[in-house]
């Protein structure tokens, strides 16, 4: 079971979100290794989003721009990267 995705489903290319539905039906099975496989973005940005939120609250509002701005940078690059031969490894897979 999965959404698609209608950029992949356009343009043949992977989206940084691309694996999240997979992700979270993986999750949800205990299955960590895969849904790592599937989006491994969201297990970094996970915890700067947290990172993130805690700096809001304490008003720490040069760090929280800055954990922002990383987000987003990694956002772009991710989705960017996953698309290039080279960097395959962080398309969405399968791995049994």
């Amino acid at each position: 079971m999965g959404i698609p995705c209608l950029f992949h489903e356009w343009t043949g290319f992977y989206c940084p979100g691309c694996g999240i539905t997979r992700v979270i039906l993986s999750l949800l099975r205990f299955d960590f290794v895969q849904a790592f496989r599937f989006n491994p973005l969201l297990f970094v940005l996970a915890p700067l989003y947290m990172l993130y939120l805690f700096t809001e609250k304490k008003r720490i509002q040069p760090l929280s721009h800055v954990i922002m701005a990383a987000m987003l940078i990694l956002t772009v690059t991710f989705g960017v990267l996953r698309n290039f031969p080279l960097f395959d490894y962080l398309a969405p897979t399968v791995i049994r």
